[in-house]
């Protein structure tokens, strides 16, 4: 018989058994992981909290940066010369705007800008991110305003803020006193990177640049503050949690005399050059002007490239400070110190007398060195030369000295040195010597520039601040003050009062030697040969000075000097130096007008309309009290 296949029964207690094997991995696998995020959910939440809240609230919460209020700048009336002012600015957030190329060329015509307001936006642009807003027009004025309003429904993610900026009330009547405040660019960046101050300036847009608001940027612009804003996701503001207030910056008085230096300004009028009045007691700033200036709120509220352009390609040089840093020839007006400088070293003596022809020459040498009088003065003594203003006796003065002891001398007067003065736009100008010439020109040093030397002439050149610390020098009987434009510094209630610095004094051997001076500048204005005497006649004060023309170009030897006949860029610069009153002087005064003749007869009568305006002042004041 065929045997049959038996099939085998299933084994229900192997099959129980893998079964429960297998739920047992599986229930352990279930086990561990749960453990595993048990594990972190206590790490992150128990051993971690602090951290992980910490990076929370940075991505939920962010410190945005609050400008500070710019300190203001007041004369030593207390009348304000810099201030801020609230503007409408027009901003746009690219994010909520849906083709931004068509809408910056609506804005464009609706507003009558130009290309470079467009350019000038995708420029500010890369530098922000997409959700917060850029500046595209600094200032509108009442015409942009209202365009915009009536219109304003038509761009969505275009804004008016309202903010600050500075406004400098009389232009360019003080221009180079206060300088200006401009847009930070990258050059500033780095350096208030290097500086360590790059974090207070996390929300200012503009720094001072020049003048007092470059010097006294510190001061002026104060402490950042910060405010705690909730965020989205996306970086935007939800609400405000806290504020911390910025410290607004200092403000600052000045000693600059607002209707004097206004009444200078006015008294220059379109001349080239420069008005300097000084207190030779302390070395404050009454007025200061330099012609032609400029309008510094051109910068502050955004120059564009067009009117920076016409600043830099003047050939009058606007942006020159002629004060601080015209290098003009001094010419006679430091007879008076080089007097000195002749007595001191006994070179001459109060009687010591020449007799003038009108020139004078070298020995062994043809060329002739001509008097500005022709004919001559005839014999004349030291306090005569600067009286009169002798050329013949300061040639023949300055080539018995020589040019290093005129330079020694020189240079304690504060001539090739840098004054001091409280701006950064300043140069030494030039004070020669046989050193200087070789290292500038590698070129030996020649008998006849000594000689122009005598008369401010030759490589010798002088800033009108310069001058004016010269003179205060013989006017203070050898203090010199260093020139300063702060009076005081506002903070809060109370007004500090500035430092008064002087430099090591100018000490004489001969102490008369200083009324010799003085006595033959005050003679300048009042004696009948005196060169200012037209200038300061009947004058209700008294005063002393010195009257200079300085020489652009030479003159040949057997030529006249015909002011008509020459282009006006090289006719000869009108100077005047002076202070009064002429015992106690209160005031100094230095003049430097380019291309505009002699100095008796052009700077000296503006000196005198300057004086007799401070002093009306000075008497008004004592009749109020």
């Amino acid at each position: 018989m065929r045997s049959r296949n038996r099939q085998t029964i299933r084994d229900s207690h192997a099959e129980a058994a893998l079964f429960n094997r297998r739920v047992g991995f599986a229930m352990f696998v279930v086990v561990v992981v749960f453990s595993v995020l048990l594990y972190n959910m206590y790490t992150l939440q128990v051993v971690q909290h602090e951290s992980f809240q910490t990076r929370s609230n940075d991505n939920r919460i962010r410190v945005v940066p609050i400008a500070p209020n710019r300190g203001l700048i007041y004369d030593r009336n207390g009348i304000l010369l810099a201030e801020n002012r609230p503007v409408l600015s027009l901003e746009i957030t690219p994010e909520r705007v849906q083709n931004l190329e068509d809408t910056l060329q609506r804005l464009q015509q609706l507003l009558d800008l130009d290309d470079e307001s467009v350019s000038d936006f995708y420029t500010a642009q890369k530098r922000e991110r997409r959700f917060r807003s850029v500046i595209f027009l600094d200032s509108l004025n009442e015409e942009q305003i209202a365009r915009f309003a009536v219109r304003q429904h038509e761009f969505p993610g275009v804004s008016l803020e309202a903010r600050l900026v500075r406004h400098y009330p009389y232009a360019d009547a003080l221009t180079h006193a206060l300088g200006y405040v401009a847009k930070i660019n990258r050059n500033d960046v780095i350096e208030l990177r290097e500086q360590g101050v790059q974090a207070n300036y996390a929300a200012t847009r503009t720094i001072g640049k020049l003048g007092v608001e470059g010097f006294y940027e510190e001061q002026l612009h104060g402490t950042v503050g910060y405010q705690q804003v909730e965020v989205d996701i996306h970086g935007r503001m939800l609400r405000t949690l806290s504020i911390e207030p910025p410290i607004p910056g200092q403000d600052l008085y000045l000693e600059i005399d607002l209707p004097l230096q206004l009444k200078v300004d006015e008294l220059l009028g379109d001349q080239r050059g420069s008005i300097i009045v000084m207190d030779p007691r302390d070395g404050g700033i009454l007025a200061m002007v330099s012609k032609p200036s400029y309008n510094p709120n051109w910068f502050a509220q955004g120059i564009s490239v067009a009117q920076y352009q016409s600043l830099l390609q003047s050939r009058h040089s606007p942006l020159l400070n002629r004060t601080t840093q015209g290098g003009y020839p001094p010419a006679s007006t430091i007879k008076p110190q080089l007097a000195i400088v002749g007595l001191e070293e006994q070179i001459i003596t109060p009687e010591t007398k020449i007799w003038d022809p009108g020139w004078f020459q070298i020995k062994g040498v043809d060329h002739r060195y001509r008097d500005w009088l022709s004919w001559g003065h005839g014999w004349v003594n030291v306090t005569d030369a600067i009286v009169e203003s002798c050329d013949t006796f300061y040639y023949d003065l300055a080539l018995k000295l020589g040019i290093d002891t005129i330079s020694e001398h020189m240079t304690q007067y504060g001539f090739g040195e840098y004054t001091g003065i409280d701006i950064a736009e300043e140069t030494a100008a030039v004070m020669p010597s046989r050193g200087w010439k070789r290292a500038r020109f590698n070129q030996p040093w020649y008998a006849g520039e000594t000689v122009s030397i005598g008369i401010g002439q030759s490589y010798w050149t002088s800033t009108p601040m310069q001058l004016a610390v010269a003179t205060s020098v013989v006017a203070n009987r050898g203090q010199r003050p260093v020139p300063r434009l702060l009076g005081e510094i506002g903070d809060g209630d109370i007004r500090l009062p500035a430092v008064v610095e002087e430099r090591p004094p100018v000490i004489l051997n001969n102490p008369e030697n200083w009324e010799i001076a003085r006595d033959a500048m005050t003679k300048v204005v009042t004696s009948i040969k005196g060169t200012a005497r037209t200038a300061f006649k009947d004058a209700t004060y008294t005063s002393a000075g010195k009257t200079g023309t300085a020489q652009v170009i030479g003159i040949a030897q057997d030529a006249e000097y015909d002011a008509e006949s020459i282009a006006e860029e090289y006719r000869d610069n009108a100077m005047y130096v002076g202070y009064a009153p002429h015992d106690n002087p209160e005031i100094v005064i230095v003049l430097a007008v380019e291309n505009a003749g002699g100095g008796g007869s052009v700077a000296a009568p503006l000196a005198r309309k300057v004086m007799d305006f401070y002093f009306s002042q000075v008497n008004t004041l004592a009749n109020n009290r």
